[in-house]
């Protein structure tokens, strides 16, 4: 229900919208990427290639992480250019698109539509980097399937959170030098077509499930 309520909803969305990239949290799935420990987290920038659909960590030339990532619809790009992660909320839920909630009636609707109680689309990890557009957890399908903000795959999404710091650089680039070698046999989710959890899931707090532990390894050889 909520893949058809999104395709709808895209039509007329704008870009900005918060939840209209969204998605819904997946089954797990097998998926993962390492995360490290940066030595100096002041270092720490990210990196993003919309061609590569990759997300880089780096501390200096070291990677940190890098994993695959789902970008914004060519009618809704991802943003370019350089931006800080300046905002962060671990229990993130949309204030555009979710739930009109009535006792047992659990309704997808936008927020100005809702006539019960309004419950936002879960968008865990969430790391703004610009007005309304953020990284955080959801499908990473392998084409352009947001509406701007950055999907990160549920294992690797926390990982992600405890890398970026509140003003850590973000460039997103149509291309990276990292796709040439750190990104060239990028291992990529396969559970995006997963079915959907329960509405009655998606509006409680047990959407937003514990992260993997531990987060962050030892670098190797530092």
């Amino acid at each position: 229900m909520i893949k058809r309520l999104l395709t709808l909803l895209a039509l007329g969305a704008s870009a900005a919208c918060l939840t209209s990239c969204a998605g819904g949290p997946r089954l797990i799935g097998t998926y993962d990427a390492p995360a490290y420990k940066p030595k100096n987290p002041d270092n720490v920038r990210i990196k993003v290639s919309l061609q590569n659909r990759a997300v880089y960590v780096m501390e200096g030339d070291r990677p940190l992480l890098v994993t695959a990532t789902a970008i914004g619809l060519p009618t809704n790009p991802t943003p370019t250019g350089n931006f800080r992660i300046f905002n962060k909320i671990a229990q993130k839920r949309s204030g555009s698109y979710g739930f009109s909630v009535s006792g047992d009636n659990i309704r997808p609707c936008k927020s100005s539509q809702a006539t019960g109680r309004y419950v936002g689309f879960p968008m865990a990890w969430w790391c703004e980097f610009h007005p309304a557009y953020g990284f955080h957890e959801g499908s990473v399908w392998p084409m352009p399937r947001t509406h701007g903000c950055l999907r990160l795959h549920k294992n690797v999404a926390p990982k992600f959170y405890a890398l970026a710091r509140a003003g850590t650089p973000v460039n997103i680039a149509h291309s990276q030098p990292e796709d040439a070698t750190l990104g060239r046999n990028l291992r990529r989710p396969t559970d995006y077509n997963a079915p959907d959890p329960a509405n009655s899931v998606l509006i409680s707090e047990r959407v937003f499930s514990a992260p993997p532990s531990p987060l962050l390894l030892d670098q190797p050889g530092v």
